[in-house]
């Protein structure tokens, strides 16, 4: 990793026999008010992880935990190591504006999970996050599934995510699912003036673990579906189930679709960005993805173009808010009940925006800042 320094106290990491590892706090250039970030190294495992808590101004800094390659980055480190300090700063919005008792952070376990995932490797990662004694709880994310949270729950008592059988809720994509449909019915609610997507066409790229569960709300609500997914396996899983769907080969087909309504990033980050914004036909964007702007500025370049814009933290943050509820016995009901509430969220920073005359990123992040500063 480059411009990655340890702290004075770890300056002389502190070797684990049992682990046969080590644990060190880092700073970086790039870590724009993080708390404290983590890299834990495992060599008997295979283990390489950073744990990024951004905020526990609110509590406990809660966020899932990616599994990934990066195998296309020059420096799979460094890239995985940015992907932490970002996404681990999106919690900290997400959770405030969520209306939950957590901070934000997050973790990346580096390398191809089909490979190198391991129980031993996970049990090495739960006393890793074990080791900060409770000031991060994490959970699922890219890469990582229930039955893994129910490995690292082993080492880990700060584990969410986990199975039912386990004592957990199972998986959380049907509620990320369902509050991002909230945030759809608001966005069509501030667009054409009634909070549904019927015969409405909405266009879902990436039909994994979450987009799946919500082409199904939108047929519901009598939209027409576009899909597509870097995986054929995904889009056949979508098609054998609805017939009714219509698959397209690759994002930019989607994005240029004539008569799309709403646009819907479900897989990784960085999709709105220079080349796609202008290319989009949709008049909204509102979807799964966590870290959709590629850069500053995106935001404007969207608002310019008059493309309503659903802040991705804020829509996406029904997993979390499921989660979050396990840690406190889950209560199904409960939880979708609050999940629900991501619409009236929504339409306050449409509002806000409006009133403000900002993007409603910006004005997104303000409401978080508020809770979080008070």
């Amino acid at each position: 990793m480059t411009d990655v320094h340890a702290s004075p106290e770890a300056s002389a990491p502190a070797d684990d026999p049992s682990a046969g590892g080590f644990v060190r706090t880092l700073f970086h250039s790039d870590q724009g008010g993080h708390e404290q970030v983590v890299l834990s190294q495992d060599r008997t495992t295979g283990l390489k992880a950073v744990i990024a808590l951004h905020s526990t101004a609110l509590g406990p800094a809660l966020g899932g935990t990616r599994f990934h390659a990066y195998a296309d980055a020059p420096d799979p480190e460094e890239a995985a190591l940015r992907d932490a300090l970002a996404l681990s700063r999106g919690m900290s919005y997400k959770n405030a504006l969520a209306g939950l008792d957590h901070g934000g952070g997050k973790a990346v376990i580096i390398g191809d999970p089909e490979t190198l995932k391991t129980e031993a490797l996970l049990r090495a990662y739960g006393r890793f996050v074990a080791s900060l004694g409770g000031r991060y709880v994490t959970a699922c994310d890219v890469g990582t599934y229930v039955q893994d949270m129910d490995v690292v729950a082993e080492e880990c008592r700060w584990t969410t995510g986990r199975s039912p059988g386990n004592g957990g809720a199972g998986d959380s994509s049907v509620l990320t699912a369902y509050g991002v449909f909230q945030g759809m019915r608001a966005a069509a609610q501030r667009l054409w003036g009634a909070p549904t997507l019927h015969g409405r066409t909405v266009g879902v790229s990436g039909v994994g673990k979450v987009g799946h569960h919500l082409v199904e709300h939108l047929l519901q609500d009598g939209a027409r579906v576009l899909v597509t997914d870097v995986r054929a396996a995904s889009v056949r899983r979508v098609l054998d189930a609805h017939p009714e769907v219509t698959a397209v080969p690759d994002t930019g087909t989607l994005i240029r679709t004539a008569g799309l309504d709403l646009y819907a990033p479900c897989a990784l980050g960085g999709a709105l960005n220079d080349e796609t914004v202008p290319a989009l036909t949709a008049r909204a964007v509102c979807g799964a993805a966590n870290n959709q702007l590629a850069h500053p500025g995106v935001e404007k370049d969207l608002a310019e173009r008059g493309i309503l814009y659903a802040p991705d933290y804020v829509v996406n943050s029904g997993g979390v808010i499921q989660v979050a509820d396990e840690l406190r016995g889950f209560d199904f009901a409960r939880a979708k009940a609050k999940a629900a509430k991501i619409f009236d969220t929504a339409l306050a920073i449409f509002e806000r925006a409006e009133a403000d005359g900002i993007p409603p990123a910006a004005a997104a992040d303000r409401l978080a800042e508020q809770r979080i500063g008070r």
